[in-house]
């Protein structure tokens, strides 16, 4: 399976920006030819009916109607514009986890700050008990002044996957808005957002559903689009609106201005990639090399189990260091592992609820990568680790 990355790297980073396979960016770039071979013709004649099917096709993908749905460049977009829409001030809150992605955390406490609502966290404790026991946490944070919840479906920083099917029932009995966050999602597990329950729902395209850099998707559930103000005023607003599909929402997005969206063109091939390609398979065979890989560097003395397999999908997570008396530092150890082995991994340092630093290495693992690759990994940890005390022996 063909993708276009250095084959002098280990790639254990998909998790980040994914990687495009050769007939997705083949395809992408066939695109973006035909729109300079006639830039009046393709944006003003054949665009609207090119993103109409392109939505067509996400939106069954993921499980949402036609006019749920629209593309965006990422999640982050998706966000403010949901954070700048909601009527929230004094005496509200907005209930996120420890576990965001610090781009989106950060847009709510900005307009916290500016509105005077107030940000409060649900603390996740890792290791994890179960589904249940995250549901519970987050549900006593809850308070009478919650108005929102927001959550990452499966995390950035600690790749846990959160049962958020659950919450937004809740929520939902409470008349509490939900904003899931599922950069993560899309191509890693199966989605059905109808059945899932959330108002509103982020995805990326470009990560584990292997299309173009800067494809996304913003989910609005039907009763709850009248809500959201564009982020970007353009043509499809007004009374006099240039693109007018009946829906202020696909309209609000449909065209912000001049701009390549040959990314989001290309997500129906992203999608039939992966389904020509068996992926159920092939995301069941890195699941199994991702556990696989914890259970041979949890070997190693400075490495130590930080999920169990049904907390993670793809991506696994290992915790450096924590019964070493060696300190860790993360910036080192990432470019240590790609200057000397070329392992290409994220190693991140994450505040648990007691105020400690521990520091993990996010793995991900993707279609291209080997049991090869992952020895490698384990085999560069275990070298660049060698210095830190072994963990002590259970009584």
């Amino acid at each position: 399976m063909e993708f276009l990355l250095d084959s002098d790297v280990i790639f254990l980073n998909h998790g980040s920006f994914g990687a495009c396979p050769r007939p997705v960016h083949e395809e992408y770039q066939r695109i973006q030819r035909q729109l300079e071979s006639q830039p009046v013709r393709f944006l003003q004649r054949e665009l609207p009916t090119l993103l109409t099917k392109a939505r067509h096709t996400l939106a069954q993908f993921i499980g949402a109607a036609d006019d749920e749905v629209v593309f965006v460049a990422n999640p982050t977009y998706a966000v403010n514009e949901i954070a700048r829409s909601l009527r929230l001030g004094a005496g509200d809150e907005i209930l996120v986890s420890n576990h965001e992605y610090g781009a989106c955390r950060n847009t709510w406490q900005f307009m916290a700050e500016r509105n005077g609502f107030s940000v409060i966290e649900a603390r996740i404790a890792l290791p994890v008990e179960s589904g249940e026991s995250m549901t519970e946490g987050i549900w006593a944070a809850v308070t009478e002044n919650t108005k929102v919840i927001f959550l990452s479906h499966i995390t950035s920083p600690t790749a846990l996957t959160i049962p958020v099917a659950e919450v937004c029932a809740r929520a939902r009995n409470q008349g509490i808005i939900t904003v899931i966050d599922g950069a993560h999602a899309p191509g890693q597990i199966d989605l059905n957002l109808a059945e899932l329950g959330a108002d509103f729902y982020l995805g990326t395209c470009h990560k584990w559903l292997c299309a173009p850099k800067g494809s996304a998707f913003f989910y609005a559930r039907t009763d709850m689009q009248h809500l959201i103000e564009p982020l970007v005023v353009g043509w499809g607003w007004g009374a006099h609106r240039q693109f007018d599909s009946g829906s202020n929402f696909l309209d609000f997005h449909e065209w912000l201005g001049t701009a390549d969206t040959s990314a989001f063109l290309t997500v129906p091939t992203a999608i039939d990639f992966q389904q020509e390609n068996r992926w159920p398979r092939v995301q069941g065979r890195c699941h199994e090399l991702a556990a696989s890989t914890i259970d041979r560097a949890t070997e190693l003395p400075a490495v130590d189990r930080v999920h169990q397999n049904e907390h993670f999908v793809q991506m696994g997570l290992l915790e450096i260091g924590r019964n070493s008396e060696q300190i860790v530092d993360p910036r080192t150890l990432q470019g240590r592992l790609y200057d000397e082995f070329r392992v290409e991994v994220p190693i991140i340092s994450w505040r648990d609820p007691s105020g400690i630093d521990r520091v993990f290495a996010r793995f991900s693992v993707q279609a291209y990568n080997t049991e090869a690759d992952l020895d490698t990994f384990v085999r560069a940890l275990g070298q660049l680790l060698s210095g830190t005390q072994a963990k002590a022996t259970p009584s």
